[in-house]
């Protein structure tokens, strides 16, 4: 079996930046721990990354969330503190909205047909189920698992129902409180 660790997300804007928040923190050191035990594991590494340009207050997310963020190459982007140290060539994906359809090229050029993959990062209701959403729609096989004590949201609801929405879809919830 092929075993894929997909960060979703952990870059500094959302950590501690524009649109940080206190438990997206709290996850630093829970997350590089898991990256770790990732690489001994020899699983794959992916992080999507979200990506902006200089146009971001022009496009549909930007006028309905006017904050500039994640943008391209600059210290918000970056992934986050302990964790972004952890990483040791991982697979990046850009993406410009909250599920990354560049996914898609990356998990086919796996070619793999035992596949688990396991998710975590932020934002548990807008990029972490819109990207378990994607990873199941192009390996409907595969056993797709979010790690609910590594994912965060600014509004715990949100999270709570995010994570309801994705075990609905036959997805396994591990780490959940």
């Amino acid at each position: 079996m092929k075993k894929i660790f997909i960060l979703v997300d952990y870059q500094k804007d959302f950590v501690d930046g524009v649109l940080g928040f206190l438990k997206a923190m709290e996850l630093d050191k829970k997350i590089a721990k898991r990256v770790h035990q990732a690489y001994e594991n020899n699983e794959a590494v992916i992080c999507t990354m979200d990506t902006h340009y200089a146009n971001y207050l022009d496009t549909q997310e930007g006028k309905n969330l006017p904050v500039p963020h994640c943008l391209d190459k600059t210290l918000g982007w970056e992934v986050y503190g302990e964790t972004g140290k952890a990483l040791n060539n991982p697979i990046y994906v850009k993406k410009v909205t909250f599920g990354g359809i560049g996914l898609k090229e990356v998990l086919e050029g796996l070619e793999v047909e035992d596949v688990e993959i396991e998710l975590c990062g932020v934002i548990t209701n807008m990029c972490v189920i819109s990207t378990a959403v994607i990873c199941k729609s192009i390996l409907p096989e595969a056993k797709i698992i979010i790690n609910a004590e590594l994912c965060a949201s600014f509004n715990d609801e949100l999270h709570d129902q995010a994570l309801n929405v994705m075990e609905s879809m036959q997805m396994q919830i591990i780490g959940r409180n």
